[in-house]
């Protein structure tokens, strides 16, 4: 078979067990499920970091925060760093890309400070095209919809919360849907692409468009895990935060959880018509489909919205692959701790690449190919950094006030136990085994001690690579150059 498409498809903020063919007994998900039946699901995958900058940068370097260092919505992501745009020159493609990708320019590359790039995170990844530019005020659809005669004085915030107010031909997923399958049918090349799909929903406002507004009564969409009565200060806090504690009455948070279900079955609609688009076109045998998102929801679980903390529903996600050349394994579930680190290795061996020393995730081929990899992680581990989001820059005088590098925490997850590290010290051991809910404690020292050691060996044996493995010593001893994919 040819080199084959790739279709990079990413929907913002959408958490794993909110997909029905995980099991969740309401939401429908009919097309995200046919392409987990022609291809594989990976039912334990977790992102690295929210929110949005951070869970991608680690997605397109394949990088742990900890070595990428994008900490936040506006942290500049390092030029040095290779990525899956890069990758995908090197293969042959042309990246191209239809909405956003959240990533800041390194001001290195500035044109000066008066360069527009350093007044918005909403940047594009290095060696990606645009051909749909749905970042900041998401300026296509906006003009879409004043050429339809719509009200868009209230700007592209505004558009987003009302989406329930308009039918679903004039949503913000199916404008990006119409621009993705319009350039595939007028492409004129036979030449094998490579285009990433941005899709902002589910992410809030909380507003589904048309008849998916209406389609989960508030009734039936289940109540959020309440808050632990014994809370980490950091939770207490956050609860207190607007835009990020979930609303207190019952009927707001029931109305939320309907919204946001009704967003995810409206954009697996458009994942539905991407298929079809892809099998009248003839690409469908010929293309690679990934799926998954940046990170996932709280959806008023302990007392949260959005993407924040510690929590399994912030960043437990979903990731779909179908690889046609690889159909042995069509149809199955993977259960071993993945990572959206695994991505970029995995489209590397998918290409015909060296996976990029950077990389700290593995190929998932193996899986892929329906055997077991010779060796893997037997856990999952993230991050979350808040030091922008509480303390102004005019309190840390550099170097004697650190309180800015204790606005983090890392957590490491088996299947039985969570820890969390706090950058201040502190520290929480979670026993989900019994308790899922990640409300009940450990009371064990050792078990607590057993996952310190093993979060500490963990970031010891990911700490960065860049020049590890080559020595200047008879002309370069090991990996030449170093900087070598």
């Amino acid at each position: 078979m040819k080199r084959p498409n790739v279709l990079l498809v990413t929907l913002d903020q959408f958490r794993a067990d909110a997909l029905s063919a995980a099991g969740h007994p309401l939401v429908r998900t009919p097309h995200l499920d046919e392409l987990a039946r022609h291809g594989v699901r990976f039912d334990r995958h977790y992102t690295q970091s929210t929110p949005c900058s951070p869970g991608r940068a680690g997605l397109y370097t394949g990088m742990y925060q900890m070595n990428h260092r994008v900490v936040a919505n506006g942290t500049p992501l390092d030029r040095r760093f290779d990525n899956v745009a890069l990758l995908a020159w090197r293969a042959g493609y042309r990246p191209t890309l239809f909405g956003y990708t959240d990533q800041s320019i390194d001001p290195r590359v500035a044109l000066g400070p008066d360069d527009p790039r350093l007044s918005s995170y909403e940047g594009l990844l290095p060696g990606f095209e645009w051909e749909l530019d749905m970042s900041g005020p998401h300026r296509p659809w906006v003009d879409f919809l004043a050429s339809r005669g719509y009200d868009v004085s209230g700007g592209h915030l505004n558009l987003l919360a009302t989406e329930h107010e308009r039918p679903v031909e004039v949503s913000v997923s199916t404008f990006t849907t119409d621009r993705v399958i319009d350039w595939l049918r007028r492409r004129d090349s036979d030449e094998p692409w490579f285009v990433h799909a941005s899709y902002l929903r589910p992410h809030p406002p909380y507003s589904a468009p048309g008849e998916y507004a209406t389609m989960y009564d508030p009734a039936d969409v289940g109540s959020p895990i309440t808050p632990a009565d014994t809370r980490h200060p950091f939770h207490d806090l956050l609860l207190t935060v607007d835009g990020v504690a979930a609303p207190t009455d019952e009927a707001s948070v029931r109305h939320l959880r309907a919204q946001y279900f009704g967003m995810i079955t409206a954009v697996d609609a458009e994942m539905g018509r991407l298929w079809r688009a892809l099998r009248e076109s003839g690409a469908w045998d010929d293309t690679i489909i990934v799926l998954t998102t940046d990170h996932g929801e709280q959806l008023g679980d302990h007392g949260l919205v959005q993407k924040v903390a510690w929590f399994e529903e912030s960043h437990h996600i979903p990731l779909i692959w179908r690889d046609p050349r690889r159909s042995t394994a069509h149809g199955t579930v993977v259960e071993r701790f993945t990572e959206s680190i695994d991505v970029l290795p995995t489209l590397a061996e998918s290409w015909g690449q060296d996976v990029p020393r950077q990389c700290d995730g593995l190929p998932l081929t193996p899986f892929l190919d329906g055997v077991e990899p010779p060796q893997w992680r037997d856990g999952a581990s993230w991050e979350f950094d808040w030091r922008y989001a509480l303390i102004p820059f005019d309190a840390n005088p550099w170097p004697w006030d650190r309180r800015l590098d204790e606005c983090n925490l890392a957590v490491h997850r088996t299947l039985d136990t969570a820890y969390v590290q706090f950058g201040d010290g502190s520290h929480l051991c979670f026993d989900i085994g019994a308790d899922p809910t990640w409300r009940t404690t450990v009371d064990d020292p050792a078990r607590t001690l057993n996952m310190a050691q093993r979060m500490l060996t963990w970031r010891s044996r990911h700490l960065d690579r860049t020049h590890t493995g080559f020595l200047v010593q008879d002309g370069g001893i090991g990996v030449w150059p170093p900087d070598a994919t």
